[in-house]
């Protein structure tokens, strides 16, 4: 059960970018944070610090999500933290945020690239959730990351996007088998966001960054605190009844 009323929310990827702001965006509605990254420590540490100068409480743990063999390990990582940082034995929302964009045309794309994009995309989104169920508060919140990119097409995004789409059919067939236990799940879809997420694109170059403008009705890319906050209210109890849904936030790409 929670504890004094306090959320816990699970988010991978939560070091930098999107992630990062999710996280924060949450700490500054009352939600502690266990957050994962794969690579880079001091970034994790920027992001907790941030959470902990709101008065949140925050634990950075470290995961491949490409990797459904370390998924075991982890879960026992959570559960060690949820008991000595929480006095808990669950939490109550998980964000699958962690993932990668390789732009590469569909007849230069290998197998190496298909396979890296599906294990990291979606087939770490499928077993990550499953391991992490009995962790799960009844009653919870799921929400997937997927993208613009499911909806329009552009091109060198076929692997990329066609992760994606699994992932939004996946978001609706776990509504529906979750749903005896009261637990949410929705799929918020970004549209092109100016980080470092497919190389920088988006942020750095010039003509892509132009080009999204020019498509989208608000005028300009999307910022991290564009989606942050957004995934924040959809995990608050006055969204309890949205489920099963895809949510884009892009500004308006491509209306």
């Amino acid at each position: 059960m929670t504890t004094n009323g306090t959320k816990i929310a699970l988010i991978t990827g939560a070091s930098r970018g999107v992630g990062r702001s999710m996280a924060i965006a949450l700490a500054r509605k009352g939600v502690d944070v266990i957050g994962t990254y794969h690579s880079n420590r001091d970034e994790a540490d920027a992001t907790a610090a941030a959470i902990a100068a709101l008065g949140r409480r925050a634990v950075m743990l470290r995961l491949d999500t490409g990797d459904v063999s370390g998924f075991a390990a982890f879960a026992e990582e959570v559960r060690q933290a949820l008991q000595v940082v929480w006095r808990r034995h669950s939490f109550d929302f998980l964000v699958n945020n962690a993932g990668i964009g390789i732009n590469t045309p569909f007849t230069e794309t290998t197998e190496a690239v298909f396979d890296r994009l599906m294990n990291i995309n979606l087939k770490g989104v499928f077993f990550l959730t499953q391991t992490m169920l009995p962790l799960i508060e009844d009653g919870g919140r799921i929400v997937n990351l997927s993208s613009g990119l499911a909806r329009f097409s552009l091109p060198g995004y076929a692997a990329y996007a066609a992760m994606k789409g699994g992932v939004e059919v996946l978001t609706r067939y776990l509504a529906k088998e979750l749903g005896p236990r009261g637990i949410a799940v929705n799929t918020v879809a970004p549209g092109a966001i100016e980080t470092d997420f497919g190389g920088g694109a988006v942020r750095d170059n010039q003509q892509v960054n132009a080009f999204i403008a020019s498509v989208t009705a608000l005028g300009r890319p999307g910022q991290p605190e564009d989606i942050g906050p957004a995934v924040a209210s959809l995990l608050m109890e006055e969204n309890r009844w949205i489920n099963a849904q895809r949510i884009e936030i892009s500004g308006g790409m491509f209306v």
